[in-house]
């Protein structure tokens, strides 16, 4: 078990609310492209687009994370947070310090 469950816990939560913000602020780019004529002219519009099609990517991936934070705390709250999925073997401690959502130990997560 990693040793200090309370900074794991406030890692995520830290992380969990930068993401949410983050979503809240690009919510406008994610959104429906309008075919304005006198404002935006084709070239425009298509870099709109192409930026309206990174921003969603970008909250799909924000929201993956999103569930990874979750499940994480989830563990935590059943006492089954450190410990790989795979095989039950603990994460290391530094694993978790770069990403307190691993749910995976290196072996498991390399394969």
């Amino acid at each position: 078990m990693p040793k200090d469950m309370n900074k794991a816990r406030a890692a995520l939560h830290a992380r969990r609310d930068e993401l949410t913000a983050l979503n809240d602020l690009a919510a406008d780019a994610r959104g429906t492209v309008t075919l304005d004529q006198q404002s935006v002219g084709r070239l425009s519009r298509m870099d709109a687009m192409q930026q309206q099609a990174m921003a969603q990517a970008t909250e799909r991936q924000r929201s993956a994370e999103l569930v990874r934070i979750e499940q994480a705390l989830k563990r935590i709250s059943e006492e089954e947070y450190g410990f790989c999925e795979e095989c039950g073997d603990e994460i290391a401690d530094k694993r978790l310090a770069i990403d307190p959502a691993a749910n995976l130990c290196i072996r498991c997560a390399s394969r």
